[in-house]
Parts: C-alpha cells; structure tokens; sequence
C-alpha cells in the first residue's frame, strides 16, 4: 500500500494543525479544553494491521483509558485515534482531476475533528445504530462544510464539490 512521503506528510501535518485551529475555533473552546480532548492523528505507517481499511479516507478508533494507579470508574476516559489511510486518499488525488492533498486532508481531519468533539460532548454516540450513523454522517458533513466555506484555501472548492452529494437528501432518511 502506498503511504505518504516525507514532503506529503509535511503537507498533512500542516493540514491537521489548521484543522485543529478551526474546529476549536468553530466550537469556541479554549486551548485547555481543546487539549483535554484525548486524540491522535496516524498515518498508515504508524497504523497497526487491523487499522487499515480499505475505502474510507480515514477512520476514528475509540480507545478506553484509565488514569495510571486509579480503579475508580470516574477516571476512566475515551482516546480517539484518527486513521488516516494514505492509500485511499493518494488515489482519490489520483483519480480526481484538480483534487490537491491539502485542501482534501483540511477536509478529512476537520471532519473526523468534528465526530470526536461530539462525541465527547455527547451529542453523539459513538456506538450509534447504522441509520443513527447515517444521519450522523450527514450532519458532520454540512458542520465541515459551515466551517471551510469561508476558508481560503487553493483547491478547497474542488474538495467541497467532491463531498456535495452529502448535502443532498439521503432516501429513506429523514436528518434531524
């Protein structure tokens, strides 16, 4: 599987930290919160084998952890590890015409970034039903998009256009 280069992870790590800035921004927390929030950023040379899919952009992992030396319930807490999985994104860049690796990682990372702060401020589940997930999807899809919009980002409209179909009605589905 192909992964990232050293000049591509640059280009990713850049793209994270914007991501970071604007969702903490979007949901007006402040670098304590947002540092308290337990996560991680991989890439599919630091993924372990069962965290490579095939498909998918990236996938969020919830880990269960527990403060070292307690027993006590109320320390336990969630780790998310966000999976990139370079392959699938290199192929997309590959495959879509105008489609560049920093506006479409800006994407995938605020995305995912937005899952995980609802998931800790649990206006989600993370263990939700498939149509539950569905609808999710879709509602983290238009937030993505309410905040890049007003980002200046070289091939950010490329990107935008790329996830358009899940702005459209989901048959069957009612978003709530």
């Amino acid at each position: 599987m192909q992964e990232f280069k050293s000049e591509q992870l640059n280009t990713v790590n850049n793209a994270v930290a914007m991501a970071e800035e604007l969702v903490s921004n979007a949901y007006k927390m402040s670098e304590n919160q947002w540092l308290r929030r337990r996560y991680d950023v991989s890439t599919l040379a630091e993924l372990d084998a069962e965290e490579v899919v095939d498909g998918p952009f990236a996938q969020v992992i919830r880990f269960s952890g527990r403060l070292k030396g307690t027993s006590l319930g109320s320390s336990a807490y969630d780790y998310y590890k966000i999976c990139l999985q370079d392959h699938s994104i290199l192929a997309a860049l590959h495959d879509t015409p105008g489609m560049r690796l920093f506006p479409l990682v800006l994407y995938i990372t605020t995305h995912e970034l937005i899952h995980i702060v609802r998931f800790s401020k649990f206006l989600q589940s993370f263990d939700a039903t498939p149509e539950e997930t569905l609808v999710e999807e879709k509602r983290v899809h238009a937030k993505t998009r309410k905040i890049l919009d007003p980002v200046s980002v070289s091939g950010l409209n490329n990107v935008l256009e790329f996830y358009g179909k899940w702005h459209e009605p989901i048959e069957g589905i009612r978003a709530s």
